[in-house]
């Protein structure tokens, strides 16, 4: 799983992780950047359960909230479109102070990436959920950390990773068959707008969605329709919908509403998988493209004191139910 580190785009990585603004509030006993391999897929080569893309060496930056031989609960955590900022420092240090590790994936420095907002072809929508099973491989090994007990949750564009990483199917196919599994997923303000093969088979572990109804870069609307799909089938998934809230509403640097007009939005999108690895517009009947007419541009963010406080609410009673860590402070 480890490979070996060349050249300057894991340097600029390691600066990456460890230039990340900090909230002082929580102590950190350990601090480690740690490079893994992953794959860089196409959305036709992940869905169609290949291995064959092209090797890349990532890194994750692991924090332990406490000194100890203890193995300890973990939240491995997905960027968004933007890459890991503020927000991503600031998930990170509430989870310390209730107890649990933290596993920061950072999956664009090393692929020549800043960011994908303006253009989201860069990187398949999946290769972060490629990145997330490599990540729960890796630190399931790790001595501090109970394999048994590692949620994974993202952000926007690492929020449908963290949503579609809890299907059966992609598990079968890309997960490493060793490793438990997720205790739960936590996706935020995710896209919905793909319809996969038996996306409806997920994981038995609790799925928890956050989103906002004012949300126009990645509307809320698919989402409730894919829950009440996997609801149908039983599954153990919930959708908190905030009224009035947008997208990134947990990003305190963006205290007022901020509009993004060059960033590429699939909000008015729709496709489905009619075979393995291929992805049609529901519209047009062809393979999608971000070239496609229902791509658009112009979206808005921003923060909401609110929405956020809730949500770690409701994510505090997963992590008690589902992690049961010793806080090293109270949420």
């Amino acid at each position: 799983m480890f490979a070996s580190v060349r050249g300057l785009p894991f340097l600029l990585l390691v600066l990456v992780l460890l230039c990340i603004p900090r909230v002082p509030y929580a102590q950190v006993a350990r601090m480690e950047v740690i490079p893994f391999e992953s794959m860089t897929l196409t959305d036709e080569q992940f869905l169609a359960g290949s291995e064959d893309g092209k090797r890349v060496t990532i890194a994750g930056e692991l924090r332990l909230p406490r000194p100890g031989t203890d193995r300890l609960p973990a939240v491995i955590l997905l960027h968004p479109s933007g890459g890991i900022g503020g927000q991503i420092a600031d998930w990170e240090q509430w989870f310390l102070s209730l107890g649990v590790a933290t596993f920061v994936v950072d999956s664009f420095t090393s692929r020549g990436i800043e960011n994908t907002i303006n253009d989201q072809s860069q990187l398949g929508r999946l290769a972060q959920t490629e990145d997330a099973y490599r990540a729960l491989s890796l630190i399931s090994k790790n001595p501090h950390v109970d394999a048994s007990r590692v949620m994974l949750m993202g952000f926007s564009r690492g929020g449908q990773d963290t949503l579609y990483a809890s299907m059966v199917r992609f598990q079968k196919a890309h997960a490493d068959a060793s490793s438990p599994g997720f205790a739960a997923y936590v996706p935020l303000y995710p896209d919905c707008s793909a319809h996969y093969l038996d996306d409806d088979n997920v994981s038995k572990a609790p799925i928890r969605i956050f989103h906002g109804s004012a949300d126009n870069y990645d509307p809320v609307a698919p989402c409730k329709a894919y829950v009440e799909r996997l609801k149908a089938k039983g599954a153990d998934v919930e959708l908190t919908e905030f009224a009035g809230v947008n997208h990134i509403f947990d990003a305190r640097a963006f205290a007022h509403p901020t509009s993004l007009p060059k960033a590429q939005t699939v909000r008015n999108c729709a496709w489905e998988e009619h075979s393995a690895g291929h992805l049609l517009n529901v519209r047009s009947n062809l393979p999608f493209s971000y070239a496609d007419p229902c791509v658009e541009r112009g979206v808005t963010i921003g923060y909401d004191e609110s929405a956020t406080e809730q949500t770690k609410k409701a994510i505090a009673n997963l992590v008690t139910t589902t992690l049961k860590p010793t806080p090293t402070r109270a949420p």
